[in-house]
């Protein structure tokens, strides 16, 4: 039983909050994908290379990584209330402050410090939220919030294109300000401190130090690491060595010191967690990898302008919108979260499976139902994979593990990325010398395409020898774009195969009847 001291909350307080930290959450995912679609454009204005430009993506990525699993911590020492309110309006002033750098390094350095209000914002919205719901609600919260996990990186491309193509980069920042300031003022006006917390008697800094120098070197070895060559890169090699010594000191400190950072025990407390754990990784690896991919093939090879693309991902998104809060229900109802989440591994698998066949005359209605078929399967596994981080726990234990399952799927995100594209850069390779491995000067076919190429060359007035060198490199044209479209499809395929082999984790479940979190003391 929860203690009578927490009372949850009713009517239209309970619907303010619930869109407070939705708002908050989608917030932070949206920043995580929105600045993507403008990186030409801030490369251009600000005089900076495309390299030097993705520091804006990867600063924000680095202080996010770092700042999510501190949440609870950080909410135990200053008050929830006070942390939550205090990230909101740190996202927000540092937003204001992208918007009107000058020079890409100050974008950089402000760009890093809106990655740490925002990072505590998707944890520590998601344990208000449970804190709002009484337990026979829980699944419904669960629903409600899971909208926002997926609308957001979704939404950021979409929003970010109509933002550059209308109106100009810094805009990307600019429209953050008046709803982060409304948030903020919800979240002080509504939200409670709750009555029973955990108080922070000692400050663990050698637990803060080891997971800021871990996590921020793995990140940033993900981040960086395709670009660089991977260990070809002397600093490279020399950041996963930090990255690993690091974080295995910081395991072992954490499990012996008495006021941790991170409470990492609640692991070995809850096995459904550490399932949770690495099914969430594998989620965020799909989602962000699927994610990475799918722009940069259409966009490249099929001719689909940046707002096109997040126009034909929206529907996706929504559709995992609307089906989130009836299976939250059902689950809150007795719905089988295995079955569940069986079902969206293998849609999820399917999914990837039949982009993995799209060829180079695909138009956007051809990814209108496989990209259906994409929301669906991330409601049935995003809903259940939630519920299940926090199954069984109690009290503080639920901040932790909302903070632990939220680091593990940015990684997972992080993961996805950096091993999808290092392998779409040897599978293009691959491909490519397969490709010209059969053209030669006594392939008919070959021939006869150089041929027309140059006939048509020659009928604009081209001299033999021009036309000739125009074929060729209409030919090497086409050699690149078949090999980058076969990667793709591979890379897509991948995905499909890894979900696939993770379903049999779904068997090592086990959730006892009625089994529910004790909220009293989240945070």
């Amino acid at each position: 039983m929860l203690p009578a001291a927490h009372a949850y909350e009713t009517g239209s307080r309970r619907i303010i909050i619930t869109l407070t930290v939705i708002v908050s959450a989608m917030l932070e995912l949206i920043d995580t994908t929105i600045v993507n679609v403008a990186i030409t454009e801030i490369s251009g204005n600000l005089g900076a290379s495309i390299e030097d430009v993705a520091w804006v993506v990867t600063s924000y990525a680095i202080a996010n990584v770092i700042v999510i699993p501190l949440s609870g911590f950080l909410g135990n020492l200053l008050g929830r209330r006070n942390y939550y309110i205090g990230s909101i309006l740190l996202f927000t002033a540092a937003s204001l402050l992208c918007g009107i750098a000058t020079d890409i390094w100050t974008l950089v350095f402000f760009r890093f410090l809106q990655g740490i209000g925002g990072g505590a914002l998707l944890p520590t919205s998601q344990a208000i939220l449970y804190e709002t719901y009484p337990p026979e609600d829980r699944g419904k919260a669960t629903g409600i919030f899971s909208m926002g996990l997926v609308l957001g990186p979704t939404f950021g491309p979409l929003l970010g294109g109509f933002l550059v193509d209308n109106f100009s980069w810094e805009w990307c920042f600019f429209v953050n300000i008046p709803v982060g300031l409304l948030a903020a003022w919800s979240a002080f006006t509504f939200i409670k401190e709750p009555k029973t917390v955990h108080k922070v008697v000692k400050i663990d800094w050698a637990g803060i130090g080891l997971l800021t120098i871990g996590i921020g070197s793995l990140q940033f070895i993900l981040e960086r690491g395709e670009s660089k060559d991977w260990f070809e890169t002397p600093y490279i090699t020399w950041f996963t060595i930090i990255a690993i010594v690091s974080l295995m000191l910081f395991v072992w400190w954490e499990l012996r010191v008495e006021e941790p950072a991170v409470d990492l025990s609640v692991l070995a407390r809850s096995h459904n967690l550490a399932i949770a754990a690495v099914l969430t990784f594998v989620v965020g690896y799909g989602l962000y990898g699927s994610l990475f991919v799918f722009p940069v093939f259409v966009q490249r090879l099929l001719g689909f302008s940046a707002l096109l693309t997040g126009t034909v991902l929206f529907p996706s998104a929504l559709v995992t919108g609307i089906i989130a809060l009836p299976l939250g229900i059902a689950l809150q109802k007795g719905a089988s979260a295995k079955i569940l989440m069986t079902v969206g591994m293998a849609a999820f698998s399917i999914f990837c499976w039949e982009l993995g066949q799209q060829t180079m005359q695909s138009g956007a209605g051809n990814f209108f139902w496989i990209l259906l078929l994409r929301g669906v399967a991330l409601g049935f596994i995003f809903i259940p994979v939630t519920m299940l981080a926090v199954a069984g726990l109690h009290g503080k234990d639920i901040g932790q593990a909302t903070g632990l399952n939220n680091m593990v799927r940015q990684l997972g995100g992080s993961f996805g990325i950096a091993l999808t594209n290092t392998y779409i850069v040897k599978r293009v390779a691959e491909h490519r010398n397969e490709i010209l491995s059969n053209l030669s000067p006594y392939d008919p076919a070959a021939v006869e395409r150089l041929n027309a190429i140059g006939q048509a060359a020659q009928s604009r007035m081209i001299s033999p020898v021009e036309a000739e060198q125009v074929a060729l490199r209409a030919l090497e044209g086409t050699v690149t774009a078949q090999s980058y479209h076969l990667a793709y499809m591979d890379a897509f395929m991948l995905i499909a195969l890894l979900f696939a082999l993770c379903m049999p984790l779904l068997f090592f479940i086990r959730i006892k009847k009625g089994e529910k979190a004790d909220l009293s003391q989240a945070h």
